[in-house]
């Protein structure tokens, strides 16, 4: 059990979270190190940001949803391949045992930080696929990306916003609607495994969705000034000081 103190501050993480993900995404570059940082093992700790992170997951899709915002006829196989992607890279993670799991997760964090820091040069071209490599290429994307989510997480939205804008040529726009798609349906089959395997802490995950959300939503509407570099810098210093910290414990034993 937590103390009051270290719930306090994952929640707080959970609303920065949210703020940084309505301005330039990589949101779980925050709550994810800050749940290791608490000292919650690998395990654990990904599955309770899965449990934080899929209700602002399922917000986001339905948003875009209304707003005609992704590629309907996309979105079945889409939603197909990331759940089933996903349930092979839960199982993965809660197979491996926790001492070789730090130096995995700290590769991880610090190429998923790689990752949204290349974000922003990503530009979109013009693609003409035939049905058939289409479907393809969708289905390779959402199995892949899918495992990568269910096995650790953090970026999986950019990556998955690089893959749709230099695959099938998607805007910006499209490609995050299309990208919220996989990226619901492999939060979900993430946290029903970790659920399962009883790797939530409830009462964590639940007061931080909370927070994610409403932090979601004032970022929403506020306009910040260079707040796309300042959220990377920001990201990137978090994951640095995890990192340092994973490695003192794995150097500690």
């Amino acid at each position: 059990m937590l103390s009051p103190g270290l719930t306090a501050f994952l929640i707080a993480s959970a609303f920065v979270a949210g703020f940084i993900n309505s301005i330039a995404g990589g949101g779980g570059l925050i709550t994810l190190p800050a749940l290791l940082a608490a000292g919650l093992p690998p395990q654990l700790a990904i599955g309770t940001n899965k449990g934080q992170a899929v209700f602002g997951a399922f917000a986001s899709v339905a948003s875009f949803w209304r707003q005609r915002s992704l590629d309907r006829d996309r979105a079945l196989l889409g939603f197909g391949a990331g759940f089933a992607g996903s349930l092979v890279g839960a199982r993965c993670m809660l197979a491996i045992p926790p001492a070789p799991l730090r130096a995995i997760v700290m590769v991880l964090l610090l190429a998923s930080a790689a990752t949204v820091l290349a974000r922003r040069n990503v530009v979109p071209r013009q693609r003409v696929l035939t049905p058939a490599t289409a479907r393809a290429a969708l289905l390779g994307i959402g199995l892949a990306l899918g495992f990568y989510d269910g096995f650790f997480g953090p970026a999986t939205g950019s990556i998955l916003v690089v893959a749709f804008t230099t695959v099938f040529g998607d805007s910006l726009t499209r490609a995050s609607g299309n990208a919220k798609v996989v990226n619901f349906a492999s939060n979900l089959a993430a946290f029903l495994t970790f659920l399962l395997h009883g790797s939530v802490l409830w009462g964590v995950a639940l007061p931080m969705a909370a927070a994610n959300v409403i932090g979601s939503t004032t970022g929403a509407h506020l306009a910040v000034r260079n707040g796309d570099r300042l959220v990377r810098g920001a990201v990137l210093l978090v994951v640095l000081a995890v990192v340092v910290k994973l490695a003192v414990d794995l150097a500690r034993g």
